[in-house]
Formats: structure tokens, sequence, C-alpha cells
């Protein structure tokens, strides 16, 4: 009920407060669509008058997509589908099949029925979109850094030739490298999601700058952790994994880093003729 009005029940915050409550979630690794539900789904139900009973308190679980491929549509029930302006709520797939998927939590289903017309306005349902693709953002960062944490702290643990392999430079140089790429996203998560609170006309470019920032960053944390690993990180009794194929998922949801790097530079008008004059390279 983050984003939820108060006359609806909910807490009436803005989406500062809503980053950060989903970045801590990242961190938590928080299973269900947690994401889904707070940025999307219940505030837009309730501007359309049409919030599910039981749903601020957990026992009516929501979920939203802009795809036939719907995550955790095996899990809710109620699916609002995002789309072309307007907002659709259908019952959730309980009973469907089970899409493969690299992140199994996210229990996803193709889910190709058309719901119901729901009264928004398109302005509504955009602003459901860009804020669930800013929360996903905040939720990559959380799992960039639960994977960092981990990471440093094996590294500390684990020795190899009498010292702990992350006093090697070949393990703490990528490991660094691999926050300054999350401490760049954290501040442009927060921009955009200061553009929302305050109606910027630039919201859109900023959420799109923060996904693409926040994908990049998270995947590079990942590949980074998963080699600082060793043969550990390829464990399923290690939980690092967890965290690892939730970042690969949500790192694509919601607009992959080079949709939304297109979308900023036709945002920006930028002419990427650049007619270089770069002679062949013969053959040798």
């Amino acid at each position: 009920g983050v984003l939820v009005p108060e006359a609806h029940g909910g807490l009436g915050l803005d989406d500062l407060v809503a980053v950060a409550v989903l970045e801590e979630a990242g961190w938590a690794g928080v299973p269900g669509p947690l994401v889904e539900t707070v940025v999307a789904a219940a505030p837009l139900l309730a501007a359309a008058g049409r919030l599910p009973a039981g749903s601020l308190e957990g026992s009516t679980r929501l979920t939203a997509t802009t795809r036939d491929l719907t995550p955790y549509a095996l899990l809710s029930d109620w699916v609002v589908q995002l789309g072309d302006g307007a907002a659709r709520l259908l019952p959730g797939e309980r009973d469907g099949a089970a899409a493969p998927t690299v992140d199994g939590s996210r229990h996803a289903s193709l889910v190709t029925r058309s719901g119901e017309l729901l009264a928004v306005e398109p302005g509504e349902v955009r602003l459901a979109e860009l804020r669930a693709t800013l929360g996903t953002a905040a939720f990559l960062l959380g799992l960039a850094r639960r994977q960092l944490d981990l990471t440093v702290g094996y590294v500390k643990d684990r020795h190899q030739f009498g010292v702990p392999v992350g006093s090697f430079q070949a393990v703490k140089h990528p490991l660094a490298d691999a926050v300054v790429g999350t401490e760049f996203a954290w501040p442009a998560v927060l921009r955009a999601a200061h553009s929302l609170a305050t109606h910027d006309p630039d919201a859109a470019v900023h959420v799109s700058m923060a996904k693409a920032l926040a994908s990049d960053a998270a995947w590079q944390v990942s590949r980074v952790c998963l080699q600082a690993h060793g043969a550990m990180a390829y464990t399923t009794e290690y939980d690092l994994q967890l965290f690892a194929k939730r970042t690969w998922a949500l790192a694509k949801d919601w607009g992959t880093a080079s949709q939304h790097r297109a979308r900023i530079v036709a945002h920006l008008d930028i002419n990427l003729d650049l007619n270089l004059d770069i002679p062949e390279r013969t053959a040798r």
C-alpha cells in the first residue's frame, strides 16, 4: 500500500519511498510479485476503484505485465495487463502451465486471454508502466548489493597460497569495478523516483536511464560474483544462485538495457550518423 492513497487504505507515500523499500526487498530476495503489486497493480486498481479485497494485506495476490509471459501468474489471484494506453483485469492462471524461465521462483505462465477493460486514463497506465520499470531497477540494485555482500564475505574467508583470495588483484579489482556500477546507478534511480513524484515532463527518460544503468550494473555484479566464488557459485545449495537468477530475469524485464538506451536516444534526438572516414583494414 506504499503508493495507494489513504482513502483506499494505503499509506499514500511517494515513489522515493517505494524505491527505497524495493531496494531493501531486493537485498532480501523477497519472493512473489512485490514489484508488480506495490508500484503497478495496487495503485492503478485503486485509481480505477477496483482494488480487490485483501490486496493490501497480502491475502489476495496481484501481478502486472505488458506481455503474454506473465510473472507470478501461477501464484496470483488477479493479473493486470498493461499496454496501448489501456489496462485490463483478469483472474490469474493458478491452474495454468508453467513457462520455462531462468528463474523458476517467478512462476511465470503465458496469459493470452484479454481481461476486463478498466476505467483509467492512459496517463495512469503509462505511470504504472514507468513505476514498474523503476521498481524493477531498484530491486535489481538490492539483488546486486546482496551478491556483493555474499562475495566479499566469501573471498575474505577463502584462502589460497596462505592468504585470502580477496587479497588478489584479479579478485578485488573486478569487485571494485562492479561496486562502482551500482554506485552510479542508484542516484539515477533516485532521480527518476523524484521525477515521477514531482510529475517531471522528462520522467520517462529518467526512468529509462535508471533501468539501463541498473540492469547493466546488476548483470555485471552477478558475472563478477560468480567468477569470484569459483565452482562454489554453480551449486544450487549455495544462495548466490537465487539472487543471480533473479538478476538475469529482471535485467530483461520491463525493457532491456539496450531498449531503454534506444528510448533515451530517441528522446534526445541524437544524430548517430557520424560519417567517420575510417580506412579499411588490409588483410595480412
